[in-house]
């Protein structure tokens, strides 16, 4: 259904709002959408009266369909048919209807223009009441707003405190956050720290244990650059104050390295203070002025062996890093003082060894050359002896032993066990009868202590040679034309052990450029392959000497035995090696096989 209503005069517009108002009331438009269209239609036909000329209002309604959907509303605004402004483009508005409603005059048909006075009579009072009660809406839509706008503000605040609380929280998180990242720094920064602890305290161990593994100090003071170059150190230099080298003694010394050799203490020179601990802050060295220096003393036991002064990789020192070279420097100290005490043991005993080794004796038709060496590992000193004396008879008596055990212990037996040889043979006797007696002498004066020798005693004018053994290697005969025997007559148990026995002789014949070796197990024996090997090894050596070579160099001949016995590996026992040679000169009688001989070439 559509009303028109005709817009001339302010009245005419009064009464067209009145009438919007009422046809949205009777069609159950919400006081609210009412007010909104009743404040749109004045604004927009106060715009229209300013504008002047005639203008149509047109209502249309739709009820609402059966179905559910809702009715609507529509406002138009648009000039009257007979005005000449045809420019103007209309105004409409649609509000939502909810309820059917009767149109105020049911009886004028859909379309028609209808007279001004059939909606709002024209009485001053009627039109009165109706704009008030078109006003009614607005003081309700204002109402409600003034509802909404506490509502409004009930949620301002209630957001207000909301962000509050946001913004307290987003400050514990950030608190949190820094105070997560803090601990992740110094989580990273503790791990590091570790690294680089775990890395110097590796650095200390590896390099403790290569200083202390040798008893050399000239290579403990070789290895000590090779540790600290490049990483720790840029220059590395060690004064020794009792060094063996004049120049090195009297070399100058930067001032900080002698005062911590005065005061023991670690002494850092430079242009700036070193805030190093444990480390006294001295000026620059007048001799490097450019060049920052960490003197460190070497302290040993009883007194200083010298100072250690470095110089930086770079500008200066990590402090941790110099901790650990004043650490370093200790060690060292230990290790080099371990090392001369070594070596100066190890003097006095190859002194010892080597004075209770007699001078061979010179005898006609009978030359001797003898060879001690004494073990790589440890003190050089050990049981091994080898002598050579006459008895009153004029014999020559020659002997090889090896007491068991090593060091100053084993060296004092062997001693021992020397002189008591020299005695008993001043009453005579065979080499078997010295044997005996010797084991009776060990077995009482020592009882856990055993030994083993043998014994060649050498007759005037006797073409023969007599000798004994007690659990020793067998003796090694080398014939003048080169075949080589090893003597393996049944030999007595070793020297000193709870056994009562008579050691029997033996006798040999010894023909002119015959060769006759005694020598120790050091010689021929190795832990992985026994000792047979070793013996078929020395018989070979024998056999391989020119014959001239033996009459003309027996010492030189014993030096070449040596070499190819010891070459295969380092020794760890000491080796005796006696060669008693008979002149070609001295006349005998033919070669032949000795009894109780393994002929072996």
């Amino acid at each position: 259904m559509t009303h028109t209503l005709r817009i001339i005069t302010v009245t005419d517009a009064a009464r067209a709002r009145v009438a919007t108002a009422r046809a949205a009331a009777a069609y159950g438009v919400p006081p609210l959408e009412r007010a909104r269209l009743a404040t749109a239609l004045s604004a927009h036909l106060r715009q229209c009266l300013a504008e002047g000329g005639a203008w149509t209002v047109v209502l249309g309604t739709r009820a609402p369909a059966p179905e559910g959907d809702a009715g609507t509303l529509d406002v138009t605004v648009a000039p009257a048919r007979d005005t000449q402004d045809d420019g103007e483009p209309p105004w409409r508005m649609s509000v939502t209807c909810t309820e059917a409603g009767a149109p105020p005059d049911p009886e004028v048909p859909d379309d028609t223009e209808v007279p001004d006075d059939t909606e709002v009579p024209d009485d001053t009072d009627l039109l009165a009441e109706a704009l008030l009660g078109a006003d009614e809406d607005t003081a309700a839509a204002l109402g409600n707003l003034a509802e909404q706008e506490e509502l409004v503000a009930f949620h301002r605040e209630e957001l207000h405190q909301t962000n509050q609380g946001v913004l307290a929280l987003h400050a514990d998180l950030d608190t949190a956050w820094r105070a997560q990242r803090e601990a992740f720094a110094a989580e990273r920064s503790a791990r590091t720290e570790a690294e680089e602890a775990r890395r110097r305290l590796r650095f200390l161990a590896d390099a403790s244990a290569l200083l202390t593994t040798s008893l050399n100090h000239e290579e403990i003071l070789r290895r000590l650059p090779d540790l600290l170059v490049p990483r720790y150190a840029d220059g590395v230099d060690v004064w020794l104050f009792d060094h063996e080298d004049e120049r090195l003694r009297s070399a100058p010394h930067p001032a900080a390295a002698v005062l911590a050799a005065r005061t023991g203490r670690p002494q850092y020179a430079a242009d700036h203070p070193g805030d190093l601990p444990g480390v006294d802050d001295q000026p620059p060295s007048a001799l490097n002025p450019d060049r920052p220096l960490l003197c460190v003393p070497l302290l040993a036991r009883r007194a200083p062996l010298g100072v250690l002064t470095l110089s930086p990789p770079g500008a200066r020192w990590d402090p941790d890093d110099a901790v650990m070279l004043i650490e370093l420097a200790r060690r060292a100290s230990v290790a080099l003082d371990n090392a001369r005490r070594f070596e100066h043991n190890r003097d006095i005993a190859e002194t010892l060894q080597r004075a209770l080794l007699t001078d061979l004796p010179t005898t006609p038709g009978l030359r001797l050359a003898a060879r001690y060496l004494p073990a790589t590992h440890g003190l050089n000193v050990g049981g091994d002896w080898y002598d050579a004396f006459r008895q009153p008879d004029g014999s020559l008596i020659t002997v090889i032993g090896d007491v068991t055990g090593h060091g100053l212990h084993a060296a004092v037996m062997m001693s021992q066990l020397r002189t008591a040889l020299r005695a008993y043979a001043v009453d005579g006797g065979s080499p078997g009868r010295l044997l005996t007696r010797l084991h009776v002498f060990l077995h009482h004066l020592q009882p856990d202590l055993f030994a083993t020798a043998v014994i060649a005693r050498f007759s005037p004018d006797d073409p023969t040679v007599t000798w004994a053994a007690a659990g020793h290697p067998p003796p090694v005969l080398r014939m003048p034309d080169g075949r080589v025997h090893v003597l393996d007559a049944k030999p007595g148990a070793m020297l000193g052990i709870p056994l009562r026995q008579e050691i029997e002789d033996h006798t040999v014949l010894l023909s002119p450029g015959a060769t006759l070796a005694l020598y120790t197990d050091g010689l021929v024996e190795r832990r992985a392959r026994g000792i047979d090997p070793g013996i078929d090894r020395l018989a070979a050596a024998l056999e391989a000497f020119d014959p001239a070579d033996l009459d003309t160099d027996l010492d030189g001949s014993a030096d070449r035995i040596l070499g190819p016995l010891l070459s295969d590996s380092e020794r760890d026992d000491d080796v005796c090696l006696l060669l008693c040679h008979i002149d070609r000169a001295a006349g005998g009688e033919p070669d032949r096989v000795p009894a109780g001989a393994d002929h072996l070439r």
